[in-house]
């Protein structure tokens, strides 16, 4: 028998055990910096625009000079002449005058509105009526207005995204610090285990497990590893996992985790470290091990596809995550369950579902060495432990993959 932990009691001990674990930090092109973690904060040492600029193609004006004015009324300004892109504005814009501006274009001193240039007639010698009063502000972006120096721009823990990126851009930032991506070894077991490319025989299947786990931690913004397949004897894996654990920041091993004769992960890991636990109350991946080798984490995940990735998804993921200082964020939503599920009592039942027309989550049935459930479905639903299953109709929450 296995003595088992609840979905709750694992996560929180290997967060109470890895959450000061970091992975370290590198500094890297900002330019291939998108989907990394950031790995400081970074702060603001210019301002951002550096200097007041027209948001409209226009005039740039004294607002006060425009007040009360209209089509029938106009307010008429000297036309002081032109500010082409790219170029510095030079001394101050004196009243009941007004400079061309294009969008983006510096502003002169004095300035505190524009004009657009539809709301503008052209008289000639030097003249041009206002026909639509602006106040100060108006189709401006003045110095600062984006970023000032001191400003905390970015924290530490920030997955950078395309706008992050034009962000440090714009602030000359062409170097970021960002978290080590964790290396993840990938050990699968099975004397029945072909490579993918082969065609297998009579009793064999194979290797699902390895391509699968190997995407999953691309995703999860790791590195994988891939130690290949080990076969079902003591000696290679034990050589595997000690080679692996001297690599790498965190282990799976996929396959010999049920209880049994041919169980050899739990043994391997207490020869060599630490069992923290064997077992998780869940279905599917209730012979998931968990433990630590030299301060390496290593889990022992069930060789059946599904429950390998639900508790890669599960489990693994936010300790990878935690690893580079950063959370995991799941998206969710309520929808009516489709057909009723009955489940296990006393295990929490993660069932994947296919989201349908009218607010309706599907159930995709299967056994947990079916992993067509899982590239049909949209995302997850969880039944607790102590529920024997969800009627048909009743508003469950759906966590996207």
């Amino acid at each position: 028998m296995l003595t088992v932990k609840t979905p709750e009691d694992a996560s929180a001990t290997i967060r109470s055990i890895y959450q000061d674990k970091r992975t370290g930090i590198v500094r890297i092109e900002t330019q291939s910096a998108l989907g990394r973690i950031l790995g400081a904060d970074v702060i603001a040492d210019e301002y951002v625009p550096g200097f007041d600029r027209s948001t409209v193609d226009g005039y740039a004006v004294i607002a006060s000079d425009t007040f009360g004015c209209s089509a029938s009324i106009p307010a008429v300004l000297e036309l002081e002449g032109e500010i082409l892109m790219g170029e510095a504005a030079h001394g101050s814009l004196k009243p009941l005058t007004c400079i061309a501006v294009s969008t983006g274009g510096d502003l002169p001193e004095g300035a505190d509105a524009v004009v657009m240039v539809e709301h503008v007639e052209v008289y000639g010698d030097g003249l041009i009526g206002i026909l639509r009063p602006v106040a100060p502000g108006n189709n401006i972006i003045f110095k600062g207005d984006d970023v000032s120096p001191g400003d905390l721009i970015l924290k530490a823990g920030t997955v950078l995204d395309a706008y992050d990126i034009g962000l440090l851009s714009a602030l000359g930032k062409t170097e970021v610090c960002v978290m080590h991506k964790p290396v993840v070894g990938i050990i699968s077991t099975g004397d029945e285990l072909v490579d993918s490319a082969q065609t297998p025989g009579r009793g064999q299947i194979r290797d699902v497990n390895t391509p699968m786990l190997m995407a999953a931690i691309l995703k999860c913004g790791a590195q994988p590893r891939n130690y290949g397949i080990v076969r079902d004897e003591a000696q290679a894996l034990s050589q595997a996992v000690t080679c692996a654990v001297t690599e790498c920041d965190v282990v799976l091993i996929s396959g010999g985790s049920s209880a049994g004769v041919r169980d050899m992960t739990a043994k391997i890991i207490q020869t060599h470290g630490t069992l923290i636990f064997h077992g998780i109350a869940m279905k599917p991946g209730k012979p998931t091990i968990f433990g630590s080798i030299h301060e390496i984490p290593v889990f022992g995940l069930p060789g059946h596809p599904v429950a390998a990735y639900f508790v890669t998804e599960l489990f693994v993921r936010p300790l990878i995550a935690g690893l580079m200082g950063a959370d995991v964020r799941r998206n969710t939503a309520f929808f009516a369950i489709g057909e009723a599920i009955s489940a296990n009592h006393g295990r929490a039942e993660y069932v994947a579902v296919r989201v349908g027309q009218a607010g309706v989550a599907v159930p995709l049935k299967g056994k947990s060495g079916l992993i067509s459930s899982l590239a049909y479905s949209d995302g997850y639903i969880c039944i607790p432990r102590d529920r024997e299953g969800v009627s048909k109709g009743a508003m469950v929450e759906v966590i996207y993959w």
